[in-house]
Protein backbone atom coordinates (compact mmCIF):
# COMPACT_ATOMS: atom_id res chain seq x y z
CA UNK A 1 0.00 0.00 0.00
CA UNK A 2 1.18 3.55 -0.67
CA UNK A 3 1.78 5.79 2.33
CA UNK A 4 -1.07 8.10 1.28
CA UNK A 5 -3.60 5.26 1.21
CA UNK A 6 -2.44 4.03 4.62
CA UNK A 7 -2.95 7.51 6.07
CA UNK A 8 -6.45 7.65 4.55
CA UNK A 9 -7.40 4.34 6.12
CA UNK A 10 -5.88 5.24 9.50
CA UNK A 11 -7.62 8.62 9.58
CA UNK A 12 -10.92 7.01 8.54
CA UNK A 13 -10.66 4.45 11.36
CA UNK A 14 -9.88 7.16 13.92
CA UNK A 15 -12.71 9.41 12.66
CA UNK A 16 -15.20 6.54 12.86
CA UNK A 17 -13.97 5.96 16.44
CA UNK A 18 -13.14 2.33 15.68
CA UNK A 19 -9.61 2.91 17.02
CA UNK A 20 -7.87 5.59 19.08
CA UNK A 21 -4.52 7.32 18.57
CA UNK A 22 -3.17 5.18 21.41
CA UNK A 23 -4.26 2.05 19.54
CA UNK A 24 -2.48 3.31 16.45
CA UNK A 25 0.73 3.86 18.44
CA UNK A 26 0.63 0.20 19.54
CA UNK A 27 -0.04 -0.96 15.97
CA UNK A 28 2.85 1.11 14.62
CA UNK A 29 5.16 -0.42 17.24
CA UNK A 30 4.12 -3.93 16.18
CA UNK A 31 4.43 -2.94 12.50
CA UNK A 32 8.01 -1.78 13.16
CA UNK A 33 9.10 -4.61 15.47
CA UNK A 34 7.56 -7.54 13.59
CA UNK A 35 7.99 -6.08 10.09
CA UNK A 36 4.35 -6.67 9.17
CA UNK A 37 1.96 -4.29 7.35
CA UNK A 38 0.19 -1.78 9.60
CA UNK A 39 -3.24 -3.19 8.70
CA UNK A 40 -2.19 -6.71 9.78
CA UNK A 41 -0.87 -5.28 13.06
CA UNK A 42 -4.29 -3.69 13.69
CA UNK A 43 -5.99 -7.06 13.09
CA UNK A 44 -3.50 -9.04 15.24
CA UNK A 45 -4.00 -6.61 18.14
CA UNK A 46 -7.77 -7.14 17.84
CA UNK A 47 -8.38 -3.43 17.17
CA UNK A 48 -10.29 -4.05 13.94
CA UNK A 49 -11.53 -7.11 12.11
CA UNK A 50 -10.88 -8.15 8.53
CA UNK A 51 -14.35 -7.21 7.31
CA UNK A 52 -14.11 -3.64 8.62
CA UNK A 53 -10.74 -3.25 6.93
CA UNK A 54 -12.06 -4.73 3.70
CA UNK A 55 -15.00 -2.28 3.63
CA UNK A 56 -12.52 0.61 3.88
CA UNK A 57 -10.24 -0.81 1.19
CA UNK A 58 -13.12 -1.38 -1.21
CA UNK A 59 -14.30 2.18 -0.59
CA UNK A 60 -10.87 3.74 -1.17
CA UNK A 61 -9.70 1.54 -4.06
CA UNK A 62 -13.02 1.05 -5.88
CA UNK A 63 -12.17 -2.64 -6.39
CA UNK A 64 -15.03 -5.20 -6.24
CA UNK A 65 -15.31 -7.49 -3.20
CA UNK A 66 -16.13 -11.20 -3.46
CA UNK A 67 -17.10 -13.76 -0.84
CA UNK A 68 -14.85 -16.70 -1.73
CA UNK A 69 -16.69 -19.12 0.56
CA UNK A 70 -19.63 -18.98 -1.87
CA UNK A 71 -17.59 -19.12 -5.06
CA UNK A 72 -16.86 -22.32 -7.00
CA UNK A 73 -13.33 -22.20 -8.42
CA UNK A 74 -12.48 -23.73 -11.79
CA UNK A 75 -9.90 -26.51 -11.15
CA UNK A 76 -8.43 -26.06 -14.65
CA UNK A 77 -6.94 -22.72 -13.56
CA UNK A 78 -4.33 -24.59 -11.46
CA UNK A 79 -2.36 -24.93 -14.68
CA UNK A 80 -2.50 -21.17 -15.26
CA UNK A 81 -1.29 -20.05 -11.82
CA UNK A 82 1.11 -22.58 -10.20
CA UNK A 83 0.64 -23.35 -6.52
CA UNK A 84 3.88 -21.72 -5.38
CA UNK A 85 2.97 -18.44 -7.15
CA UNK A 86 -0.55 -18.49 -5.70
CA UNK A 87 0.75 -19.11 -2.17
CA UNK A 88 3.59 -16.58 -2.49
CA UNK A 89 1.24 -13.73 -3.41
CA UNK A 90 -1.88 -15.04 -1.60
CA UNK A 91 -3.80 -15.07 -4.86
CA UNK A 92 -6.69 -17.28 -5.99
CA UNK A 93 -7.40 -17.59 -9.75
CA UNK A 94 -11.15 -17.33 -10.36
CA UNK A 95 -11.84 -17.26 -14.10
CA UNK A 96 -10.27 -16.65 -17.49
CA UNK A 97 -12.02 -14.93 -20.37
CA UNK A 98 -9.98 -14.74 -23.58
CA UNK A 99 -6.61 -13.33 -22.40
CA UNK A 100 -7.89 -11.75 -19.17
CA UNK A 101 -7.46 -13.67 -15.91
CA UNK A 102 -9.50 -12.68 -12.85
CA UNK A 103 -7.85 -13.27 -9.47
CA UNK A 104 -8.88 -12.66 -5.86
CA UNK A 105 -6.35 -10.96 -3.55
CA UNK A 106 -6.30 -9.35 -0.14
CA UNK A 107 -3.48 -6.95 -1.14
CA UNK A 108 -4.37 -5.64 -4.63
CA UNK A 109 -1.59 -3.04 -4.60
CA UNK A 110 1.20 -5.62 -4.64
CA UNK A 111 2.79 -4.76 -8.01
CA UNK A 112 4.94 -7.91 -8.09
CA UNK A 113 1.85 -10.05 -7.51
CA UNK A 114 0.31 -8.58 -10.64
CA UNK A 115 3.44 -8.66 -12.82
CA UNK A 116 4.33 -12.32 -12.21
CA UNK A 117 0.95 -13.76 -13.38
CA UNK A 118 1.14 -11.38 -16.36
CA UNK A 119 4.47 -12.98 -17.29
CA UNK A 120 3.01 -16.45 -16.86
CA UNK A 121 -0.18 -15.87 -18.85
CA UNK A 122 0.93 -13.20 -21.31
CA UNK A 123 -2.44 -11.51 -20.78
CA UNK A 124 -4.17 -8.96 -18.54
CA UNK A 125 -4.94 -9.44 -14.84
CA UNK A 126 -8.26 -8.31 -13.36
CA UNK A 127 -8.29 -8.08 -9.54
CA UNK A 128 -11.13 -8.51 -7.06
CA UNK A 129 -10.76 -8.38 -3.29
CA UNK A 130 -11.38 -10.87 -0.53
CA UNK A 131 -10.35 -11.21 3.11
CA UNK A 132 -6.96 -12.70 3.89
CA UNK A 133 -8.50 -15.55 5.90
CA UNK A 134 -10.84 -16.46 3.00
CA UNK A 135 -7.90 -16.35 0.58
CA UNK A 136 -5.85 -18.75 2.76
CA UNK A 137 -8.79 -21.13 3.21
CA UNK A 138 -9.45 -21.13 -0.54
CA UNK A 139 -5.78 -21.89 -1.25
CA UNK A 140 -5.89 -24.86 1.13
CA UNK A 141 -9.11 -26.17 -0.44
CA UNK A 142 -7.93 -25.50 -3.99
CA UNK A 143 -4.29 -26.65 -3.92
CA UNK A 144 -4.31 -28.81 -0.80
CA UNK A 145 -2.73 -28.35 2.62
CA UNK A 146 0.89 -27.16 2.57
CA UNK A 147 2.06 -25.95 5.94
CA UNK A 148 5.37 -24.13 5.51
CA UNK A 149 6.49 -24.00 9.12
CA UNK A 150 6.61 -26.69 11.73
CA UNK A 151 6.42 -26.59 15.51
CA UNK A 152 9.17 -28.12 17.58
CA UNK A 153 6.81 -30.77 18.95
CA UNK A 154 5.90 -31.96 15.45
CA UNK A 155 9.36 -33.20 14.61
CA UNK A 156 11.42 -33.39 17.79
CA UNK A 157 10.21 -36.92 18.55
CA UNK A 158 12.66 -38.30 16.00
CA UNK A 159 15.69 -36.47 17.43
CA UNK A 160 17.72 -38.03 20.22
CA UNK A 161 20.12 -36.07 22.40
CA UNK A 162 22.84 -38.56 21.49
CA UNK A 163 22.37 -38.10 17.72
CA UNK A 164 24.93 -35.31 17.50
CA UNK A 165 28.32 -35.14 19.14
CA UNK A 166 29.92 -31.79 20.00
CA UNK A 167 33.66 -31.62 19.39
CA UNK A 168 35.82 -29.11 21.26
CA UNK A 169 36.97 -26.30 18.98
CA UNK A 170 40.26 -26.01 20.88
CA UNK A 171 41.21 -29.45 19.64
CA UNK A 172 39.44 -29.56 16.31
CA UNK A 173 40.88 -32.81 15.07
CA UNK A 174 40.11 -34.88 18.17
CA UNK A 175 36.78 -35.99 19.58
CA UNK A 176 36.80 -34.60 23.15
CA UNK A 177 33.28 -33.53 24.06
CA UNK A 178 32.48 -30.18 25.60
CA UNK A 179 31.55 -30.70 29.25
CA UNK A 180 27.83 -30.01 29.71
CA UNK A 181 25.38 -31.21 32.35
CA UNK A 182 23.26 -33.17 29.88
CA UNK A 183 20.95 -34.54 32.55
CA UNK A 184 19.51 -31.13 33.38
CA UNK A 185 19.72 -29.85 29.80
CA UNK A 186 18.20 -32.86 27.96
CA UNK A 187 15.05 -31.08 26.64
CA UNK A 188 17.11 -28.11 25.45
CA UNK A 189 19.71 -30.41 23.89
CA UNK A 190 16.92 -32.17 22.05
CA UNK A 191 15.59 -28.85 20.75
CA UNK A 192 18.98 -27.53 19.57
CA UNK A 193 19.81 -30.91 18.03
CA UNK A 194 16.54 -30.72 16.15
CA UNK A 195 17.43 -27.31 14.71
CA UNK A 196 20.91 -28.46 13.65
CA UNK A 197 19.89 -31.86 12.30
CA UNK A 198 17.07 -30.36 10.21
CA UNK A 199 19.52 -27.78 8.82
CA UNK A 200 21.91 -30.52 7.74
CA UNK A 201 19.09 -32.55 6.22
CA UNK A 202 17.77 -29.58 4.24
CA UNK A 203 21.26 -28.50 3.07
CA UNK A 204 21.01 -25.11 4.79
CA UNK A 205 23.99 -22.77 4.64
CA UNK A 206 22.82 -20.61 7.57
CA UNK A 207 20.56 -21.04 10.61
CA UNK A 208 18.82 -17.89 11.87
CA UNK A 209 17.32 -18.00 15.38
CA UNK A 210 15.34 -14.79 15.78
CA UNK A 211 13.50 -13.75 18.96
CA UNK A 212 10.14 -12.07 18.38
CA UNK A 213 7.50 -10.62 20.67
CA UNK A 214 5.54 -13.88 21.13
CA UNK A 215 7.89 -16.68 20.04
CA UNK A 216 11.27 -17.43 18.45
CA UNK A 217 11.43 -17.86 14.69
CA UNK A 218 13.91 -20.29 13.12
CA UNK A 219 14.78 -19.75 9.47
CA UNK A 220 17.24 -21.58 7.23
CA UNK A 221 18.99 -20.13 4.22
CA UNK A 222 18.55 -22.86 1.61
CA UNK A 223 20.08 -22.32 -1.83
CA UNK A 224 20.64 -18.68 -0.94
CA UNK A 225 17.02 -17.92 0.08
CA UNK A 226 15.70 -17.71 3.65
CA UNK A 227 12.78 -20.00 4.50
CA UNK A 228 10.63 -20.28 7.65
CA UNK A 229 11.14 -23.69 9.24
CA UNK A 230 10.30 -23.83 12.96
CA UNK A 231 8.90 -21.75 15.77
CA UNK A 232 10.19 -22.15 19.33
CA UNK A 233 8.04 -21.26 22.36
CA UNK A 234 9.10 -17.97 23.97
CA UNK A 235 9.73 -19.69 27.30
CA UNK A 236 12.50 -21.78 25.71
CA UNK A 237 14.32 -18.79 24.24
CA UNK A 238 16.90 -18.27 27.02
CA UNK A 239 17.63 -21.98 27.40
CA UNK A 240 18.31 -22.37 23.65
CA UNK A 241 20.52 -19.26 23.64
CA UNK A 242 22.56 -20.49 26.62
CA UNK A 243 22.92 -23.98 25.11
CA UNK A 244 24.31 -22.59 21.84
CA UNK A 245 26.61 -20.21 23.76
CA UNK A 246 28.00 -23.12 25.79
CA UNK A 247 28.57 -25.14 22.62
CA UNK A 248 30.39 -22.16 21.08
CA UNK A 249 32.34 -21.48 24.32
CA UNK A 250 30.98 -17.95 24.65
CA UNK A 251 30.26 -15.95 27.80
CA UNK A 252 26.75 -16.94 28.92
CA UNK A 253 26.55 -13.97 31.34
CA UNK A 254 27.07 -11.36 28.61
CA UNK A 255 24.02 -10.19 26.66
CA UNK A 256 24.82 -6.54 25.93
CA UNK A 257 27.46 -6.85 23.22
CA UNK A 258 27.84 -9.02 20.08
CA UNK A 259 29.84 -12.24 20.39
CA UNK A 260 31.42 -14.56 17.84
CA UNK A 261 32.35 -18.21 18.30
CA UNK A 262 32.40 -21.57 16.61
CA UNK A 263 31.97 -25.26 17.33
CA UNK A 264 32.24 -28.54 15.52
CA UNK A 265 29.66 -31.31 15.50
CA UNK A 266 29.71 -34.89 14.33
CA UNK A 267 26.53 -36.50 13.03
CA UNK A 268 27.34 -40.12 12.27
CA UNK A 269 30.36 -39.96 9.96
CA UNK A 270 29.63 -36.38 8.91
CA UNK A 271 31.74 -33.70 10.61
CA UNK A 272 30.55 -30.09 10.25
CA UNK A 273 31.92 -26.75 11.48
CA UNK A 274 29.55 -24.04 12.67
CA UNK A 275 30.48 -20.36 12.88
CA UNK A 276 28.28 -18.55 15.39
CA UNK A 277 27.34 -14.87 15.62
CA UNK A 278 25.28 -13.58 18.57
CA UNK A 279 23.72 -10.12 18.31
CA UNK A 280 21.62 -8.24 20.92
CA UNK A 281 18.28 -7.20 19.40
CA UNK A 282 14.96 -5.85 20.72
CA UNK A 283 13.52 -9.12 22.07
CA UNK A 284 16.69 -10.95 23.12
CA UNK A 285 19.72 -12.33 21.30
CA UNK A 286 19.59 -13.15 17.62
CA UNK A 287 21.84 -16.08 16.67
CA UNK A 288 23.11 -16.85 13.18
CA UNK A 289 25.00 -20.11 12.67
CA UNK A 290 26.89 -20.53 9.40
CA UNK A 291 27.02 -24.21 8.41
CA UNK A 292 30.47 -25.08 7.04
CA UNK A 293 30.33 -28.57 5.59
CA UNK A 294 33.77 -29.63 4.34
CA UNK A 295 32.17 -32.08 1.93
CA UNK A 296 31.42 -29.04 -0.26
CA UNK A 297 35.17 -28.64 -0.81
CA UNK A 298 35.77 -32.23 -1.84
CA UNK A 299 33.83 -31.77 -5.09
CA UNK A 300 36.69 -29.62 -6.44
CA UNK A 301 36.48 -27.01 -9.18
CA UNK A 302 34.70 -29.44 -11.53
CA UNK A 303 31.72 -29.64 -9.19
CA UNK A 304 31.12 -25.91 -8.79
CA UNK A 305 29.21 -25.55 -12.06
CA UNK A 306 31.78 -23.51 -13.99
CA UNK A 307 31.25 -23.40 -17.74
CA UNK A 308 33.84 -25.14 -19.90
CA UNK A 309 36.01 -22.18 -20.97
CA UNK A 310 36.20 -20.42 -17.55
CA UNK A 311 37.00 -23.76 -15.89
CA UNK A 312 39.86 -24.42 -18.34
CA UNK A 313 41.28 -20.91 -17.77
CA UNK A 314 41.08 -21.32 -13.99
CA UNK A 315 42.78 -24.74 -14.02
CA UNK A 316 45.58 -23.41 -16.25
CA UNK A 317 46.13 -20.31 -14.09
CA UNK A 318 46.42 -22.11 -10.75
CA UNK A 319 49.33 -24.14 -12.12
CA UNK A 320 51.48 -21.00 -12.33
CA UNK A 321 54.32 -20.66 -9.78
CA UNK A 322 53.56 -16.99 -9.03
CA UNK A 323 51.12 -14.18 -9.81
CA UNK A 324 47.74 -13.09 -8.42
CA UNK A 325 44.31 -14.59 -9.06
CA UNK A 326 41.28 -12.57 -7.93
CA UNK A 327 37.75 -13.85 -7.29
CA UNK A 328 35.21 -11.02 -7.12
CA UNK A 329 31.52 -10.69 -6.36
CA UNK A 330 29.09 -9.56 -3.66
CA UNK A 331 28.64 -11.22 -0.27
CA UNK A 332 27.12 -14.68 -0.64
CA UNK A 333 28.30 -15.24 -4.21
CA UNK A 334 30.44 -18.28 -3.35
CA UNK A 335 33.87 -16.58 -3.50
CA UNK A 336 35.19 -18.34 -0.39
CA UNK A 337 33.99 -21.77 -1.58
CA UNK A 338 35.76 -21.25 -4.92
CA UNK A 339 39.01 -20.25 -3.22
CA UNK A 340 38.88 -23.09 -0.70
CA UNK A 341 38.18 -25.57 -3.51
CA UNK A 342 41.28 -24.31 -5.35
CA UNK A 343 43.42 -24.40 -2.20
CA UNK A 344 42.17 -27.91 -1.46
CA UNK A 345 43.36 -29.07 -4.89
CA UNK A 346 46.78 -27.43 -4.37
CA UNK A 347 47.18 -28.69 -0.78
CA UNK A 348 50.05 -31.18 -1.08
CA UNK A 349 52.86 -32.03 1.35
CA UNK A 350 55.49 -30.20 -0.73
CA UNK A 351 53.71 -26.80 -0.56
CA UNK A 352 53.60 -24.28 2.28
CA UNK A 353 50.12 -22.73 2.09
CA UNK A 354 49.23 -19.88 4.45
CA UNK A 355 45.91 -18.04 4.65
CA UNK A 356 44.88 -14.84 6.40
CA UNK A 357 41.11 -14.60 6.86
CA UNK A 358 38.33 -12.84 8.74
CA UNK A 359 36.90 -15.11 9.87
CA UNK A 360 38.53 -18.47 9.21
CA UNK A 361 35.63 -20.38 7.69
CA UNK A 362 36.82 -23.93 6.98
CA UNK A 363 39.53 -25.47 9.16
CA UNK A 364 41.63 -27.56 6.79
CA UNK A 365 44.40 -29.89 7.87
CA UNK A 366 47.73 -29.10 6.22
CA UNK A 367 47.13 -25.32 5.96
CA UNK A 368 48.47 -22.55 8.18
CA UNK A 369 45.43 -20.36 8.82
CA UNK A 370 45.52 -16.97 10.54
CA UNK A 371 42.44 -15.27 12.01
CA UNK A 372 42.42 -11.47 11.65
CA UNK A 373 41.98 -9.67 14.99
CA UNK A 374 41.81 -5.96 14.27
CA UNK A 375 41.28 -5.03 17.93
CA UNK A 376 44.83 -6.17 18.77
CA UNK A 377 46.41 -4.89 15.56
CA UNK A 378 46.40 -8.17 13.62
CA UNK A 379 44.95 -6.84 10.37
CA UNK A 380 45.02 -8.30 6.86
CA UNK A 381 48.02 -6.11 6.08
CA UNK A 382 50.06 -6.91 9.22
CA UNK A 383 49.19 -10.61 9.00
CA UNK A 384 50.16 -10.73 5.33
CA UNK A 385 53.41 -8.90 6.02
CA UNK A 386 54.30 -11.45 8.70
CA UNK A 387 53.44 -14.59 6.76
CA UNK A 388 55.67 -13.54 3.89
CA UNK A 389 58.57 -14.15 6.30
CA UNK A 390 57.36 -17.76 6.67
CA UNK A 391 58.49 -18.70 3.14
CA UNK A 392 55.04 -19.54 1.73
CA UNK A 393 54.51 -21.05 -1.71
CA UNK A 394 50.82 -20.10 -1.85
CA UNK A 395 49.06 -17.30 0.00
CA UNK A 396 45.29 -16.76 0.33
CA UNK A 397 44.01 -13.36 1.44
CA UNK A 398 40.40 -13.53 2.61
CA UNK A 399 39.60 -10.03 1.32
CA UNK A 400 41.51 -7.03 -0.03
CA UNK A 401 39.93 -4.08 1.77
CA UNK A 402 42.56 -1.34 1.67
CA UNK A 403 45.55 -0.04 -0.26
CA UNK A 404 48.12 -1.46 2.16
CA UNK A 405 46.77 -5.02 1.90
CA UNK A 406 46.50 -4.70 -1.89
CA UNK A 407 50.05 -3.38 -2.19
CA UNK A 408 51.60 -6.15 -0.05
CA UNK A 409 49.60 -8.89 -1.81
CA UNK A 410 50.58 -7.64 -5.26
CA UNK A 411 54.26 -7.32 -4.35
CA UNK A 412 54.16 -10.84 -2.88
CA UNK A 413 52.83 -12.16 -6.19
CA UNK A 414 55.71 -10.44 -7.98
CA UNK A 415 58.37 -11.98 -5.72
CA UNK A 416 57.59 -15.64 -6.21
CA UNK A 417 54.29 -16.43 -4.42
CA UNK A 418 51.02 -17.54 -5.97
CA UNK A 419 48.44 -15.27 -4.33
CA UNK A 420 44.67 -15.81 -4.21
CA UNK A 421 42.35 -13.08 -2.93
CA UNK A 422 38.78 -11.80 -3.04
CA UNK A 423 37.58 -8.32 -3.87
CA UNK A 424 34.13 -6.71 -3.94
CA UNK A 425 33.42 -5.59 -7.52
CA UNK A 426 30.46 -6.13 -9.84
CA UNK A 427 32.40 -7.66 -12.72
CA UNK A 428 35.87 -8.97 -13.61
CA UNK A 429 37.28 -5.89 -15.45
CA UNK A 430 36.17 -3.68 -12.56
CA UNK A 431 38.71 -5.41 -10.28
CA UNK A 432 41.64 -3.87 -12.15
CA UNK A 433 40.44 -0.29 -11.88
CA UNK A 434 39.29 -0.89 -8.28
CA UNK A 435 42.88 -1.75 -7.26
CA UNK A 436 44.13 1.39 -9.04
CA UNK A 437 41.46 3.46 -7.25
CA UNK A 438 42.75 2.05 -3.96
CA UNK A 439 46.11 3.66 -4.71
CA UNK A 440 48.09 0.76 -6.19
CA UNK A 441 50.29 1.77 -9.13
CA UNK A 442 48.76 0.63 -12.46
CA UNK A 443 52.02 -0.99 -13.60
CA UNK A 444 52.09 -3.12 -10.42
CA UNK A 445 48.49 -4.28 -10.97
CA UNK A 446 49.24 -5.02 -14.63
CA UNK A 447 52.40 -6.98 -13.79
CA UNK A 448 50.90 -9.12 -11.04
CA UNK A 449 47.40 -10.10 -12.15
CA UNK A 450 47.02 -13.38 -14.02
CA UNK A 451 43.26 -13.98 -13.93
CA UNK A 452 40.15 -12.28 -12.57
CA UNK A 453 36.87 -14.13 -12.06
CA UNK A 454 33.55 -12.52 -11.13
CA UNK A 455 30.83 -14.87 -9.95
CA UNK A 456 27.28 -15.24 -8.70
CA UNK A 457 25.24 -18.22 -7.53
CA UNK A 458 21.99 -19.21 -9.24
CA UNK A 459 19.58 -21.89 -8.10
CA UNK A 460 19.24 -25.07 -10.14
CA UNK A 461 15.83 -26.40 -11.18
CA UNK A 462 14.80 -29.33 -8.99
CA UNK A 463 15.29 -32.52 -11.07
CA UNK A 464 12.42 -34.25 -9.23
CA UNK A 465 9.73 -31.82 -10.41
CA UNK A 466 11.33 -30.29 -13.51
CA UNK A 467 8.86 -29.71 -16.31
CA UNK A 468 8.68 -27.72 -19.53
CA UNK A 469 7.10 -24.29 -19.50
CA UNK A 470 6.04 -21.89 -22.23
CA UNK A 471 7.48 -18.38 -22.08
CA UNK A 472 5.81 -15.90 -24.45
CA UNK A 473 8.16 -14.38 -27.04
CA UNK A 474 7.17 -10.87 -26.03
CA UNK A 475 8.36 -11.53 -22.47
CA UNK A 476 11.77 -12.70 -23.73
CA UNK A 477 11.96 -9.71 -26.07
CA UNK A 478 11.23 -7.31 -23.19
CA UNK A 479 14.20 -8.79 -21.30
CA UNK A 480 16.48 -8.47 -24.32
CA UNK A 481 16.68 -12.22 -24.90
CA UNK A 482 16.74 -13.85 -28.32
CA UNK A 483 15.84 -17.53 -28.40
CA UNK A 484 15.78 -20.08 -31.19
CA UNK A 485 12.36 -20.91 -32.64
CA UNK A 486 12.39 -24.44 -31.19
CA UNK A 487 13.95 -23.51 -27.83
CA UNK A 488 12.54 -25.35 -24.80
CA UNK A 489 12.33 -23.83 -21.34
CA UNK A 490 11.88 -25.46 -17.95
CA UNK A 491 10.93 -24.71 -14.37
CA UNK A 492 10.35 -26.65 -11.17
CA UNK A 493 6.69 -27.31 -10.40
CA UNK A 494 7.47 -27.76 -6.70
CA UNK A 495 7.60 -30.98 -4.70
CA UNK A 496 8.40 -32.34 -1.24
CA UNK A 497 12.09 -32.77 -2.09
CA UNK A 498 12.56 -29.07 -2.85
CA UNK A 499 9.98 -27.88 -0.28
CA UNK A 500 7.75 -26.61 -3.10
CA UNK A 501 10.35 -24.04 -4.21
CA UNK A 502 11.08 -25.67 -7.59
CA UNK A 503 14.83 -25.38 -6.95
CA UNK A 504 17.42 -27.78 -5.56
CA UNK A 505 21.09 -26.82 -5.23
CA UNK A 506 23.05 -23.97 -6.79
CA UNK A 507 25.50 -23.46 -9.62
CA UNK A 508 28.18 -20.83 -10.31
CA UNK A 509 27.66 -18.15 -12.93
CA UNK A 510 31.10 -16.81 -13.85
CA UNK A 511 32.82 -14.14 -15.90
CA UNK A 512 36.50 -15.00 -16.31
CA UNK A 513 39.03 -12.58 -17.78
CA UNK A 514 42.61 -13.53 -18.56
CA UNK A 515 44.98 -10.58 -18.07
CA UNK A 516 46.99 -10.54 -21.31
CA UNK A 517 49.49 -8.01 -22.70
CA UNK A 518 46.81 -5.87 -24.34
CA UNK A 519 44.81 -5.58 -21.11
CA UNK A 520 48.00 -4.68 -19.23
CA UNK A 521 48.66 -1.94 -21.81
CA UNK A 522 45.08 -0.61 -21.53
CA UNK A 523 45.40 -0.44 -17.75
CA UNK A 524 48.74 1.38 -17.80
CA UNK A 525 47.29 3.86 -20.31
CA UNK A 526 44.51 4.64 -17.81
CA UNK A 527 41.62 3.16 -19.78
CA UNK A 528 38.30 2.59 -18.00
CA UNK A 529 36.96 -0.78 -16.88
CA UNK A 530 34.28 -0.53 -19.59
CA UNK A 531 36.93 -0.22 -22.32
CA UNK A 532 38.82 -3.17 -20.85
CA UNK A 533 35.57 -5.13 -20.76
CA UNK A 534 34.80 -4.40 -24.41
CA UNK A 535 38.28 -5.61 -25.40
CA UNK A 536 37.83 -8.82 -23.38
CA UNK A 537 34.43 -9.49 -25.01
CA UNK A 538 35.53 -8.73 -28.57
CA UNK A 539 39.07 -10.12 -28.61
CA UNK A 540 39.07 -12.80 -25.89
CA UNK A 541 35.42 -13.76 -26.51
CA UNK A 542 34.81 -13.47 -22.78
CA UNK A 543 31.34 -14.58 -21.73
CA UNK A 544 29.87 -12.01 -19.33
CA UNK A 545 27.85 -12.94 -16.24
CA UNK A 546 24.68 -12.30 -18.28
CA UNK A 547 25.92 -14.53 -21.11
CA UNK A 548 26.85 -17.35 -18.74
CA UNK A 549 23.52 -17.11 -16.91
CA UNK A 550 21.62 -17.24 -20.21
CA UNK A 551 23.60 -20.31 -21.33
CA UNK A 552 22.42 -22.12 -18.20
CA UNK A 553 18.86 -20.95 -18.85
CA UNK A 554 18.90 -22.23 -22.44
CA UNK A 555 20.50 -25.49 -21.24
CA UNK A 556 17.48 -26.00 -18.96
CA UNK A 557 19.38 -25.98 -15.67
CA UNK A 558 17.87 -22.75 -14.29
CA UNK A 559 14.90 -20.44 -14.87
CA UNK A 560 14.45 -17.00 -16.36
CA UNK A 561 13.45 -15.70 -12.92
CA UNK A 562 16.82 -16.82 -11.52
CA UNK A 563 18.74 -15.27 -14.40
CA UNK A 564 17.03 -11.92 -13.76
CA UNK A 565 17.46 -12.24 -9.99
CA UNK A 566 21.24 -12.73 -9.95
CA UNK A 567 22.43 -10.71 -12.95
CA UNK A 568 21.36 -8.14 -15.53
CA UNK A 569 21.89 -7.49 -19.23
CA UNK A 570 25.17 -5.72 -19.98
Amino acid sequence: MSETLKEKIINSLIESKKITKGDMTKAKAMHRDKAIPIEKALIQLGLINEKDLMVLLVKELHIPFINLSKYKIDAALKEVIPEKTARQYRMVPLSKLNTTLTVAMSDPLNIFAIDDPKSLTGGEIDVVMSTDSDIMKALEDYYGSSKSTTSVKDVSKEIDAEDLEIISEQDAFKTDEVSVDEGEQAPVIRMVNLIIKEALRLRASDIHIEPQIEDVRVRYRIDGVLQDILTIPKENQNAVTIRIKIMSQLDITESRVPQDGRFKMKAGTQEVDFRVSVLPVTYGLKIVMRVLDKRNLSIGLDGLGFSEKPLALMKESIKRPFGMILVTGPTGSGKSTTLYSIINELNTVDKNIITVEEPVEYLIEGLTQIQVKSDIGLTFASGLRSILRQSPDIVMVGEIRDAETADIAIKASLTGQLVFATLHTNDAPGALTRLVDMGVEPFLVASSLVLVTAQRLCRRICPHCRESVDIPKNILKEKGIEAKANAKFFHGKGCKVCRDTGYLGRSCIVETMEVDEEIRELLIRGKSSEEIKQYAIQKQHMATLWDDALSKFFAGSTTLEEVLRVTSID
